[in-house]
């Protein structure tokens, strides 16, 4: 029996780093849902509240003002959320995202409010950021550990290489206590009239897991009248010291840690730590 074949195949727990089946991210519902996500001032779910948005851009613009490091790189910026408060701020301002969807819309939107962002839709892992072109990058939400060991190296590499002399990266990452309060479980259900992640009637199973050392996942697969996808999204949580390493291992030098990207100071209990290194 087919269905049951590749059920079979799919569900168990999958090996540590095993893509979706598809890229969910230019699937034309998911991203729809995603965008929708994005766009909602209240909710953390794509990218975070907008409160938190407008004090994280402000305690980014007191660390590093435009009058001094004008040219910022966005990676992983979305639908322009943090580019556009960039651009106002006064940076002459980069976003990269492998969405086509929330590219159209930071553009289509930059255009409106007549704000000068350039956008690029590629995925930063094999883009061309150009050497010594940003004195500022930027990879926030916890975007650097959704990528593998090896992944996270080639962004490194290519980030240092963005950067002027002086130049500095922001980044943060889910820590040990995101690992440790990460809840394991599995849950199935019937959506007849369609969900996230698909428009039509479809069977969702999803599952959290934990990995050793100290990784998550949460995968969803869907099952449809046609076909089966699977969706996995990997977290890497870093401790301070371990995240220190791992980024002064690609010729950074560390200026400050947080909690998190809009400057709360730096906390054990935190469940995301922030870094700034710079190149020197």
């Amino acid at each position: 029996m087919k269905i049951y074949d590749e059920l079979a195949q799919v569900l168990p727990r999958p090996p540590l780093y095993k893509r979706s089946s598809v890229p969910f991210w230019d699937d034309d519902h998911i991203s729809a849902q995603m965008l929708k996500a994005h766009l909602n001032p209240v909710s953390d779910g794509a990218s975070r509240n907008e409160a938190f948005i407008d004090r994280s851009v402000q305690w980014i613009k007191g660390l590093t003002p435009p009058h001094k490091n004008a040219n910022l790189l966005d990676l992983g910026c979305g639908p322009g959320l943090y580019a556009e408060r960039f651009s106002r701020c006064g940076y002459r301002v980069t976003g990269m995202d492998i969405s086509k969807r929330s590219i159209a819309y930071a553009v289509h939107s930059a255009k409106e409010h007549r704000l000068p962002i350039r956008y690029i839709c590629q995925n930063y892992l094999t883009a061309e950021l150009g050497k010594q072109s940003f004195d500022f990058a930027g990879m926030i939400y916890c975007d650097y550990g959704a990528l593998t060991p090896q992944e996270r190296q080639i962004i490194l590499k290519k980030v240092f290489c963005s950067l002027k002399t002086g130049g500095k990266f922001l980044l943060d990452v889910f820590s040990p206590v995101y690992w440790r309060d990460f809840t394991e479980n599995q849950t199935w259900e019937v959506c007849p009239n369609g969900g996230f992640w698909n428009a039509g009637e479809h069977v969702l199973w999803c599952g959290r897991y934990r990995y050793s050392p100290r990784v998550t996942l949460e995968r969803a697969i869907v099952l449809t009248a046609k076909a089966l996808y699977e969706y996995n999204i990997w977290n890497t949580c870093f401790s301070q010291e371990e995240l220190i390493e791992e980024v002064c291992s690609a010729g950074f030098s560390v200026h400050s840690a947080w909690s998190d990207v809009a400057g709360a100071p730096y906390a054990g209990d935190s469940p995301t730590i922030a870094l700034l290194v710079e190149k020197k």
